[in-house]
């Protein structure tokens, strides 16, 4: 039997790797499996459980409803995927990864609970996670959703509250092919008589339609709950209480507010069992913290690292780079999975990036850089400058070297593509251009 996570990890990799047919009526497309071991666990949160699911979003919204639950003295567990650099990122406690070691007693328990059930990676790695919050006793859990909703295996748990975020196209092989249809897999977490809380501005009918059909308890932003404010501050509104004088959460990016919004309600639909103070919302909003989304890099060139990967937010990661001010360039560092709308997400951000650092990633389904290559050429405007490399690292430090200490790099794309420029901890930037 393995005794190291990373051991755990390679088994889980090789003997319960199970392929991800592009047929619904195949029979990876079922929770039976993940819930019939979960049963034998006997694996049962004793706590408010609330799960987030949606296309961009998620992991922001986990982050925010995290900080203001600790800010609030409650214990908190947070299950989130994927990772940037380290595996252990996918569980926390308090703010903090749990250690590697304590994970594996947990793995040991999924294998001897599965007996003949294979599971995917995935379903392995999550149920091993939930064992290992549940030990702690938390206050309150926080589910992120992977990919869907509806047949992902955080939907083994009912949510005490379901929160979606913005949908946008993404994983079309797997959801469908509009976000009607991607709307539909996502409600799949939403629970009869429960809270729903809807951050989409424009969500598709299929998600109210499943709410409503469902008899949840809907919560819609711009009807039964709102944000408004200045450059100073802003303000948050719901069903009977306010909240004024906010100071904008600690994550940049304009899209942050909405996702703020939607975690406040989220809190507030559990009031009666875990009340919030207006002071814990102010602190946890203030220092809430979540690498790679919209993160700047102090030093110069000035860097920002963000996973964006689709086209809605690379549109979001777009202007949030217009907003910043001027630079005289800005150099890309990009890889990303070959199934994703790669025109889409190049062209969102093409007339800001002056030269491309595109790299490949360690991962089958990974877009090979040299292909990459050949779609940004044919951009409009054309870039100045396009080179290649095996991996984002090495991308990095030849955008570093080109650059003056008034330019700018973004580096963006998957999670390995920030994930690997993070390896060996946070770049060191300097005027002399050494990372």
């Amino acid at each position: 039997m393995p005794t190291t996570l990373a051991d755990w990890l390679a088994h889980a990799e090789k003997a319960h790797a199970v392929s991800m047919e592009l047929t619904r009526d195949k029979v990876n497309f079922t929770l039976e499996r993940v819930r019939a071991v979960k049963d034998r666990m006997g694996l049962r949160f004793d706590c408010p459980v609330i799960s987030v699911a949606g296309t961009n979003g998620k992991g922001s919204t986990c982050a925010m409803l995290d900080s203001m639950a600790r800010a609030a003295g409650y214990k908190v567990g947070l299950f989130s995927k994927p990772h940037l650099v380290h595996f252990e990122e996918r569980c926390r406690v308090n703010g903090e990864m749990v250690s590697g070691d304590s994970l594996a007693e947990h793995f040991a328990r999924v294998e001897a609970a599965r007996g003949d059930t294979v599971l995917s990676y995935f379903e392995f790695t999550f149920l091993a996670i939930v064992s290992r919050l549940i030990a702690e006793a938390p206050d309150l859990v926080i589910l992120e959703v992977g990919l869907g909703g509806r047949l992902d295996a955080v939907n083994i748990f009912d949510a005490d509250v379901a929160v979606i975020t913005t949908i946008d196209l993404d994983h079309v092989e797997y959801l469908g092919p509009d976000r009607e249809s991607i709307g539909r897999e996502k409600a799949g977490i939403l629970r009869a008589g429960r809270p729903a809380i809807v951050a989409d501005p424009v969500p598709p009918a299929s998600v109210v339609a499943a709410a409503e059909g469902l008899g949840a308890d809907l919560w819609l932003v711009g009807r039964d709950f709102n944000q408004a404010g200045d450059r100073q501050q802003w303000a948050w509104s719901g069903r009977g209480r306010r909240y004024h004088s906010l100071a904008y959460p600690a994550l940049r990016g304009a899209n942050q507010l909405l996702n703020a919004a939607g975690a406040i309600a989220a809190l507030e639909a559990l009031r009666d069992r875990l009340p919030l103070t207006a002071q814990a919302v102010r602190l946890g909003l203030a220092t809430v913290d979540l690498p790679g989304r919209f993160q700047i890099v102090p030093g110069q060139p000035a860097m920002v690292l963000d996973v964006a990967h689709n086209p809605q937010s690379v549109s979001a990661l777009a202007l949030n780079l217009d907003q910043m001010g001027f630079f005289p360039r800005t150099r890309a560092v990009f890889g990303a999975m070959h199934d994703k709308d790669l025109a889409g997400v190049l062209a969102r951000i093409a007339p800001l990036v002056d030269g491309w650092y595109l790299s490949d990633l360690p991962l089958a389904r990974a877009a090979q850089a040299d292909d990459l290559a050949a779609l940004v050429r044919g951009l409009t405007p054309a870039p100045q400058w396009v080179s290649t490399h095996p991996n984002p690292s090495d991308a990095l430090y030849a955008a570093l070297l080109a650059s003056d200490p008034a330019d700018r790099i973004v580096v963006f794309g998957s999670f390995y593509t920030v994930g690997g420029v993070l390896e060996k901890g946070l770049p060191r930037l300097s005027a002399p251009h050494q990372a």
